[in-house]
């Protein structure tokens, strides 16, 4: 399996498959403790685990390039994350989970002249047809704009898309540079020192052990995805994975239905065949 050309998009596949669970444990985490909170307590657990991670070797120190793309990584995720979450809090979470979605296309061009890739037909038509399931599926609220449309919300989601698109890029960069164990404990660790900046001002205890084992099961969701990425990442180039980015949507649907009564609906079904078939064109070889 690990020789196939497909087992990076397997990787990725359980990757966004376990990103999808974790939105849906930290949209739960937020709307009980508030957005900065959830963020900080998942990062706390994610420090701890990171720790056992490095008491049983196979981190080594970093220093000059290395250090710097950690850094920057590790900045690049808190922020977008935060613009993100911020996000949902003034705009429909439809709107913004489509509008979030011109990320892959924008990552799949930046490719060529960033990484040098060659970006073949059916790249290109994966991530056209992906983007086109989304924009069934949100339908109309994608681009409505009207004299009660909140452009701060609408500027946060996009310059988000912007930076998730610069982050897949890094991501690619990153995996060839580490392992995946030393990118996940230097992220727990340094994403968890930037929010540790805004905490005396912003964080708040959680209350019951529903709050704080959520916040253990995002950090471990979190990391698990992390590394499947890393891995996904290492092995294929980012043409070859952009268009599974979008199988969150798929997920994100029916963790909604299962979790918090939102109905699927044919417009659902029938972006997510989209979806689909972008994928397993994707999987074709030009």
């Amino acid at each position: 399996m690990k020789q196939s050309t497909h087992f990076p998009v397997f990787l990725a596949l359980l990757g966004v498959l376990l990103f999808s669970l974790l939105d849906t444990v930290m949209k739960a985490q937020a709307l009980a403790m508030g957005t900065y909170s959830a963020m900080f307590w998942r990062m706390v657990f994610g420090v701890l685990f990171a720790l056992l991670l490095f008491s049983r070797g196979g981190i080594r120190p970093i220093a000059g390039k290395a250090l710097k793309i950690h850094i920057l990584r590790a900045a690049l995720t808190a922020l977008m994350t935060y613009l993100f979450f911020f996000s949902l809090t003034r705009i429909p979470l439809a709107q913004a989970i489509g509008l979030s979605f011109i990320a892959p296309i924008i990552s799949l061009f930046l490719a060529a002249p960033l990484l040098g890739e060659r970006i073949q037909s059916n790249a290109k038509i994966a991530a056209t047809l992906g983007f086109m399931g989304v924009v069934v599926v949100v339908g109309g609220e994608l681009l409505s704009l009207n004299a009660d449309s909140d452009f701060l919300g609408l500027s946060a989601v996009l310059l988000f898309a912007l930076l998730y698109a610069l982050y897949l890029i890094l991501q690619r960069k990153h995996s060839l540079m580490a392992s995946p164990i030393e990118i996940v404990f230097y992220q727990n660790i340094m994403v968890f020192g930037i929010l540790l900046l805004g905490a005396p001002f912003f964080v708040t205890l959680p209350t019951n052990a529903g709050q704080w084992g959520g916040a253990a099961f995002a950090a471990a969701s979190a990391m698990a995805s992390l590394a499947l990425m890393s891995m996904a990442y290492r092995r294929a180039e980012i043409q070859k994975l952009t268009s599974i980015e979008y199988t969150a949507f798929i997920w994100g649907a029916l963790f909604g239905w299962l979790f918090f009564g939102e109905g699927l609906t044919l417009q659902t079904i029938l972006g997510t065949g989209l979806i689909v078939a972008g994928c397993l064109a994707n999987l074709r070889r030009s």
